[in-house]
């Protein structure tokens, strides 16, 4: 036993350094990529464990190490292992693809076209999805996969989708089933119903257990969340032109450099469009205050010019029921000449019946002059009556339009000391968002100075597996000259 103890004078990482050189380690966007036989293997940091364990005796390390061995192969030769880790590297994939797409249209703000290279990303993750776990038919030319089969099967699922079909149908540019899928794929999100169809398709597990294994992302649950995802692409616009794009021959290989991004860089990215966002919606208030104040100016001027014709009207009125008045009391002298006319008419007819004739027919001229005068101020007092009576009319109408314009402007108002409070807040938001970035920026020079520092420990460590693999190379060739030895 102490023949297979390596020597101690060797460095020898200890577990607790390990496990320390993982949690220091940065891993790119929480993912570790190896490869498994023909599938990139992606796992999530929250699947290693970084527990330390005790530290282990000198004299079983050796055995321990067999253990290890042998468990990692047998796990490795399991199929049900590795179609399980291939469902959780393509559930990944689209998190990070349907995440990515999302995030970048919506900076990008316009409709997306198929030369965008995180749209083609995203349709190479789907049929790789989709792919997964397919069972071969034999044909006359060999074994052929297919993922059109399943996406035929939609129509009869969602009465909607039966035109995509009969246009992927009567698209003349494609002659394999692939390139159909592909386009079938590309309507599907044209028309934004890719989550519904592919939600109707999973759901019905009996038809799909025609075309793919049992163990298939398809058939697993890993298919229902990832058609869970794709109700965010609601939220984008996409426009293809199908006939000239030759979607037959195309390869689809995942470019997993589009998901690498350091966290220090995505965190400023990110309080950069804080800040940005911030800045925006100061312009937006300051805009808005500006609107306001010139309203309320324009409303200010209005019940000025308000103020102004009452305070005229005000004047009209007061002429109008003098003149009235003076009309009024010019009405109750001409009926006092009247009836004295009229008893100098009596006293006349009595006393003179045999006076000039002339007089007296100057007296009824008189007399019909004065009847018609009184008509006449009768007829211009009721005119003068009703224009007193619109006139009030005009001025209770107004005094309610004053009320109405004060209330607005009272409201007004307080909507523009809102809106100053809300300006102040945002100002004091976006120094605290500045101080925030200068702090980020100074934690970003630290975290590179940290990573040279884990760069230089990952050499140590790989200098120590170098170490360990000549040590076991040779207590591998004392143990067998032992065995030859006591054989």
């Amino acid at each position: 036993m102490s023949a297979l103890t390596p020597p101690s004078d060797m460095p020898t990482p200890t577990t607790d350094k390990i496990t320390q050189a993982a949690m220091e380690t940065i891993y790119l966007c929480k993912f570790r990529v190896s490869m498994d036989g023909e599938w990139l293997c992606l796992r999530e940091l929250d699947d290693i464990s970084l527990t330390p364990d005790p530290e282990p005796n000198p004299e079983d390390s050796w055995e321990d190490l067999t253990e290890l061995v042998e468990q990692m192969r047998d796990d490795t030769e399991d199929p049900n292992y590795l179609m399980a880790n291939e469902r959780m590297n393509l559930m990944n994939m689209a998190k990070l693809s349907i995440k990515g797409l999302i995030e970048s249209a919506l900076n990008l703000g316009r409709t997306l076209d198929s030369d965008y290279a995180p749209l083609q990303q995203f349709f190479v993750v789907m049929e790789h999805c989709l792919k997964h776990g397919l069972k071969a038919k034999k044909t006359f030319l060999g074994q052929n996969k297919s993922f059109w089969g399943p996406l035929e099967l939609v129509e009869k699922l969602v009465p909607e989708a039966a035109e995509i079909t009969a246009s992927v149908k009567d698209l003349p540019g494609l002659r394999t089933p692939v390139g159909r899928g592909r386009a079938w794929l590309r309507l599907a999100l044209m028309q934004k119903k890719l989550s519904e169809y592919m939600k109707a398709l999973i759901n019905r597990k009996d038809l799909l257990s025609e075309f793919y294994e049992p163990n298939a992302l398809m058939m697993e649950e890993e298919g229902a969340i990832i058609s869970g995802l794709l109700v965010g692409l609601n939220v984008i616009d996409a426009n293809f032109c199908m006939k000239g794009e030759d979607l037959d021959s195309q390869v689809g290989v995942i470019d997993f450099s589009m998901y690498l991004k350091e966290g220090p860089i995505a965190k400023c990215s990110e309080g950069d469009g804080q800040i940005t966002a911030i800045l925006d919606q100061k312009n937006y208030v300051e805009e808005l205050n500006r609107q306001l104040s010139a309203t309320v100016n324009n409303l200010q001027a209005k019940v000025d010019a308000l103020e102004k014709s009452n305070t005229k009207l005000t004047e009209e009125l007061a002429v109008a029921n003098n003149r009235i008045i003076t009309m009024q009391e010019e009405m109750e002298r001409i009926k006092e000449e009247t009836s004295y006319y009229s008893e100098a008419s009596k006293k006349v007819n009595k006393q003179e019946r045999t006076a000039d004739g002339q007089a007296l027919s100057e007296v009824k001229k008189h007399l019909k002059e004065e009847t018609q005068l009184r008509l006449d101020i009768e007829k211009e007092l009721e005119v003068q009556i009703g224009m007193r009576q619109e006139m009030e009319l005009a001025m209770k109408m107004l005094d309610k339009d004053v009320c109405e314009k004060q209330d607005a402007l009272a409201a007004l108002r307080q909507q523009l000391d809102d809106l100053r409070a809300l300006k102040h807040e945002l100002s004091f938001k976006l120094q605290s968002s500045d101080l925030a970035l200068k702090q980020k920026s100074e934690l970003n020079s630290r975290l590179e100075e940290k990573t040279n520092q884990m760069a230089a420990t990952v050499k140590q460590l790989e200098q120590s597996e170098k170490d360990l693999v000549k040590q076991a190379k040779t207590l591998n060739s004392v143990a067998h000259k032992l065995l030859q030895k006591q054989h």
